[in-house]
């Protein structure tokens, strides 16, 4: 499982294998079952997870009490509730499997700890945030500029694996739909 992890850093940074060995040490292997809680929105984040196998969500509760889903980590992705885990705040968001997971963590000292002691790992989580700043940014023009329908297709039409991996209900979350209502283009689309 680690060697995903150094895949994944190869394409942003070079490191050795024998500092890889070293920075594997500030972080734990975990496993997670389906649908488990990691972070419940109000408790303090005290991790950041890197996906090696599985698939997380991140989610609110909304003024409805309806769960909102904002973000999601598949394998090689990485998921927290960065207010909290920076500044050791409340969580306004809750982190949970969608499938069973296996996830590499990192508590905010041991993240801090590594960046001090392998600097080339601050250039990785650099371009890491600037990416994930960037899909933001464009989920963001996407849901002003798109109509539902539009935004549901252009989900589809850029990432269809993703699509079938998960649930209709969590993709309706994560569109503000409900579930009926995406039932519903659905249904439109087939006929």
């Amino acid at each position: 499982m680690c060697q995903i992890f150094k895949s994944h850093l190869d394409k942003f940074v070079q490191i050795t294998d024998e500092d890889f060995a070293l920075i594997m040490d500030y972080f734990e292997i975990k496993s997670f079952a389906k649908k488990e809680i990691l972070l419940e929105e109000g408790q303090i984040c005290k991790s950041n997870y890197f996906v090696l196998k599985g698939l997380l969500r991140k989610f609110f509760i909304n003024e409805k009490g309806t769960e909102q889903t904002t973000d999601f980590a598949l394998e090689t992705w990485w998921m927290t509730d960065n207010f909290s885990f920076e500044r050791k705040t409340p969580a306004d968001f809750s982190i949970q499997t969608v499938e069973k997971s296996e996830v590499l963590t990192i508590s905010s000292e041991s993240q801090e700890k590594l960046l001090n002691d392998f600097p080339i790992m601050e250039k990785y989580f650099r371009i890491i945030y600037q990416r994930a700043f960037a899909a933001n940014q464009r989920r963001v023009k996407y849901i002003f500029t798109y109509s539902k329908e539009d935004f549901y297709f252009s989900l589809i039409k850029q990432y269809p694996a993703f699509v079938q991996r998960v649930p209709q209900y969590l993709i309706a979350s994560f569109l503000g739909f409900t579930p009926e209502y995406l039932s519903e283009i659905r249904k439109k689309t087939i006929s």
